[in-house]
């Protein structure tokens, strides 16, 4: 048995312990779909979802480890269920905002509400 912010640091999921223990008190860390406190503790066979820079990675755990291991050890501590990412040309796709350019303007959120099919009148 290891705690969630421990393994999770252990098999490099996140660069440091209190990285991994801020992801938790956040609510960015589950175990078996609940929401897991730093001091959770985690065994063998348990799903355990992690999101990071706005990627989910679901892992099973394979073997319970407290103290930080090389990456070639690491990867086999865990088994990897995450789904694949999106192709590039998806993420191109998406429209973002332009740094700095500061909240959209009441004529900015309509023209959005009405490329998205809101409100429409």
């Amino acid at each position: 048995m290891a705690r969630v912010d421990s393994w999770t640091w252990a098999v490099r999921m996140f660069k440091t312990r209190t990285a991994a223990a801020a992801a938790c008190r956040g609510g960015h860390v589950k175990v078996n779909g609940v929401t897991a406190k730093p001091a959770q503790t985690v065994a063998v066979g348990d799903e355990v979802r992690v999101r990071t820079a706005g990627v989910e990675r679901i892992v099973e755990v394979a073997r319970v480890i407290s103290k930080r291991v090389g990456p070639t050890v690491a990867v086999e501590c865990f088994i990897d269920h995450s789904p694949p990412p999106p192709p590039r040309e998806v993420l191109a796709s998406i429209p973002q905002r332009d740094r700095g350019a500061g909240r959209p303007t009441k004529r900015d959120r309509r023209e959005l509400e009405k490329l998205r099919g809101f409100n429409v009148d």
